[in-house]
Parts: structure tokens; C-alpha cells; sequence
């Protein structure tokens, strides 16, 4: 068995008296061997409604899926019990074929929060005008592509109408990638074939890859035993039920008040912006947890009235505070190191800490060099006060009117993910300017991304 990493077992002897007993030893990080005939007899054994027959291709993204890139792999594998009930019982109902439930996998590594650099939001990936056919409406409050149960719907609305329009379901999957027109003209330039791998030639190239990868992930899936892509800890769903609000709800208030977990708030509300139900969405069924579900239920009303007195008196105090367009925000100083300088030095000299100048500028020691640049955040009156006292240092600073960019990590985020999000920063950035030693993150956790 797979748990057993293949063989790479140690045995353990626990005396009891009469006999011994052999305890397995779990190797996660073991990377089990295989051919491409095994995978192909493993692949001949998959019951499946789609069609599938390995080449060289799909077997590259198996290896890349197995061994380059396990960590994307169990991650999906931790995810696909949140989300796989709700896409097989779509599926059944709009009796597609079972194994469609892959593609998310490869749209959005099952993160209903994802973002592509084009603006394709969700599990499914719409851009705005498609989610718009298929009744996913986005407002700066909500946006119905990130909910998990519409964004399903929809996209089985739309892959059944690709499907009538190509009769078969892996040029339906590529169109839902490239568009139906893209699709149509590769078929055009084939001479009027009707099958991926016939047309493959003719495709985009990111579309090229796509149908390939989409198989891999199901192979993997079939197999994860066999790859040894055990799982330490898995994520589960929450059970959940509806409640339906009058007026405006606040999910930072509602928490306080009913007790239940902003954090599951929002990880069951992913199409929820700003932490607010506006008052003109009172048709959205806010997602509660089960063991709550029943007492916001039957008092909905008087948490409705405690939240409106709340938002009243912040109001209030809102009115009689500086307006936040006169405060002063932080400068980004871009400091430039002289001889005999240190950390501690230019961290008092600006009044910020040694932590703080070592995370803006991914610093893992105190050593910094003649000429290097460090990037400082600092109030702009605070500097002025401490320059008076070290007037030399002026030369050496220069102002940039901008702070440091962050990121707030939201449930079923990985480093991966932000990084792909980001567009443009890496995972080893993200953990440099972080001083992360490894990949965890949890909800909550603010990240500098810049």
C-alpha cells in the first residue's frame, strides 16, 4: 500500500508479553518509482465517462503532478472533500459526466477566492461578462462568482451549452478554456476534425496544456495511494445551514453577538467583499455554522437592531475624528548605508524596530553593507523630530510617498496560491519578506507582498 511509502516501511518490535507486534513508520516525503506502462495499465483499470488514453504529454504532467509538484497535488487532495459533494451532486443533476468535477482543479486549485491576472474570479474562473450570461452578478459588495454553489451552477450551464455546441466533452472543456470561437477555428484549420488530439496542433498553447493537465489531475486522483500523496492533515467542510437577514449585516458584528467564528463566516461566505450584506442584497442566505444556525435563526431580529445602533455610533464617532484623508500616512524612506552604521543605529535613528527594518528589506541577519539600500516606513513627523537630533543622516534618505504593500491570507490560501494571484511575486519573495523558514500560513495572517 501506498501508505506504507511502497515497501520503505521500518519495522518497530513493542514487546507484549507473547509476541510482537510490527508498527509501520510513514515516509511522507518518499517519492515512489513508476514507468509509464504501469501508469498506462492503471489508467486501462479507470472507470470514467471521459475519454482517456495516456501519450507522452499526459504522462509528463502525471510525473509533474507526482513528483515536481506534490505539495499542489495534496493540497487539492485536503480540498476535495469541501468541495466535491457539491460539484458530483451538480453534475448528476445536470447529468454530465462525473469526472468534470477535475476541472476546478486545474481553473483554481479548488480556492473559491482565486484570481487570475485577467480578472477570472472563483472555483470556476468566470470573467465578469460570461458570469453575467449565466446569472453571477458582481457588485463591490458581492460577487456571485466566488460563491461556490452559483459559480457550480453556472458552470454547468455553460459547459452543457459548449457540449451541444461540439458533441464532444474534451473540446467543450477546451473551449470553456480558449472560447468556442478559438475552438472552431482550430477545427477549421484542421480540415474539419472533430476531436482534441486532432486539432491539438492548432490550439492556443495554454489550451494545448490544459485538457492534458485536467487528465492528469484525474489520473492522480484515481492513484494517490500509489504516489504515496498521503495526507498529514486534511480540511473538511463546515456544516452550514441558511439564514436569510432583513437589513444590513455586518459579519464582524454578527460574530460578536451570536458567538459564532468570523473565520467561518468568511470561509462560507467567500462572495461576501467586505465583511457586509448591504441593505439592497437582502435576498442573499447568508451561510451560518450549523451549531448556530438555529439560535441567529429565531433571533435574527434583535441582532439586526444591535448591529444598526453599532453602525449608528461609529458613524457618530467617525463624524467628530479627523477625516483619514487628513491624516498623515506612512513615507517609504529609501536609506542608503554609510560606514559604521548598523541596524540597531538606523532603526533608533527613525524610531521603528530591528524586526520591522529587517522584514521590509528580507533580512535574516543584522549584517548590512556600505552602499546598500534599505527600505524604512516611518511617520513623517517622527522622522522630522529625530533628524533634528542626526541632521547628517538627511543626505542619505529619500522620501517615496508610498507604504508597504500586504496581503490578509484568507482561508484555503496557500503560498502558491498568492503567488499566482500576485502575478509577479515568488513564493521564496513572499517568504523573504516575510521571514517564513517554511510554507504555512493561516486566515488572518498579514503578509508584506512589496
Amino acid at each position: 500500500m501506498g501508505s506504507y511509502a511502497q515497501g520503505q516501511e521500518r519495522e518497530s518490535i513493542l514487546a507484549t508479553g507473547q509476541e510482537a507486534v510490527v508498527q509501520p513508520t510513514y515516509h511522507y516525503e518518499y517519492i515512489p518509482d513508476f514507468t509509464y506502462d504501469q501508469v498506462n495499465q492503471r489508467v486501462d483499470q479507470m472507470n470514467t465517462e471521459m475519454p482517456f488514453e495516456l501519450n507522452e504529454t499526459i504522462f509528463a504532467f502525471i510525473n509533474y503532478f507526482t513528483v515536481r509538484n506534490r505539495e499542489y497535488s495534496k493540497m487539492n487532495l485536503s480540498r476535495k472533500e469541501i468541495y466535491f459533494p457539491l460539484f458530483e451532486e451538480a453534475l448528476r443533476r445536470h447529468e454530465m459526466p462525473d469526472e468534470i468535477k477535475y476541472l476546478a482543479i486545474i481553473e483554481s486549485g479548488l480556492n473559491p477566492t482565486a484570481k487570475s491576472r485577467v480578472g477570472a474570479m472563483g472555483l470556476w474562473q468566470f470573467m465578469p461578462a460570461t458570469g453575467r450570461v449565466y446569472d453571477l452578478h458582481v457588485t463591490q459588495d458581492i460577487d456571485d462568482r466566488m460563491d461556490p454553489e452559483l459559480a457550480t451552477e453556472a458552470a454547468c450551464r455553460y459547459l452543457k451549452s459548449l457540449h451541444r455546441m461540439f458533441g464532444d466533452w474534451e473540446l467543450a472543456l477546451a473551449a470553456y478554456n480558449c472560447g468556442p470561437g478559438n475552438v472552431r477555428k482550430a477545427i477549421r484549420r484542421s480540415g474539419g476534425k472533430k476531436s482534441f488530439w486532432e486539432i491539438y496542433q492548432w490550439l492556443p498553447r495554454e489550451t494545448r496544456g490544459y485538457i492534458p493537465q485536467f487528465q492528469a489531475i484525474m489520473y492522480v486522483f484515481n492513484y494517490p495511494d500509489e504516489h504515496n500523496l498521503i495526507l498529514e492533515d486534511g480540511t473538511f467542510p463546515v456544516a452550514h445551514e441558511k439564514v436569510k437577514f432583513d437589513g444590513e449585516v455586518d459579519l464582524v458584528q454578527l460574530a460578536e453577538i451570536s458567538g459564532a467564528c468570523l473565520d467561518e463566516l468568511e470561509f462560507l461566505n467567500p462572495s461576501i467583499q467586505n465583511r457586509k450584506i448591504p441593505a439592497n442584497q437582502t435576498s442573499y442566505a447568508l451561510r451560518v455554522p450549523k451549531a448556530k444556525a438555529e439560535f441567529i435563526a429565531n433571533n435574527k431580529h434583535w441582532m439586526l437592531d444591535s448591529i444598526n445602533i453599532q453602525q449608528e455610533r461609529l458613524l457618530a464617532q467617525e463624524i467628530t475624528e479627523e477625516p483619514a484623508s487628513q491624516q498623515k500616512a506612512p513615507e517609504k524612506i529609501i536609506y542608503k548605508v554609510r560606514r559604521g552604521d548598523a541596524l540597531g543605529k538606523i532603526a533608533n535613528l527613525y524610531g521603528v524596530s530591528i524586526t520591522d527594518l529587517k522584514a521590509w528589506n528580507g533580512l535574516y541577519s543584522s549584517t548590512i553593507n556600505i552602499g546598500q539600500n534599505l527600505t524604512i516606513y516611518q511617520k513623517t513627523d517622527t522622522f522630522s523630530q529625530n533628524l533634528a537630533a542626526q541632521a547628517p543622516a538627511k543626505q542619505d534618505a529619500t522620501f517615496v510617498s508610498s507604504s508597504p504593500k500586504t496581503y490578509v491570507v484568507k482561508p484555503g490560501d496557500s503560498l502558491w496560491l498568492i503567488a499566482k494571484k500576485l502575478n509577479g511575486v515568488s513564493i521564496d519573495q513572499i517568504k523573504k519578506l516575510n521571514k517564513l523558514s517554511n510554507n504555512n500560513i493561516k486566515p488572518g495572517q498579514k503578509l508584506i507582498i512589496g
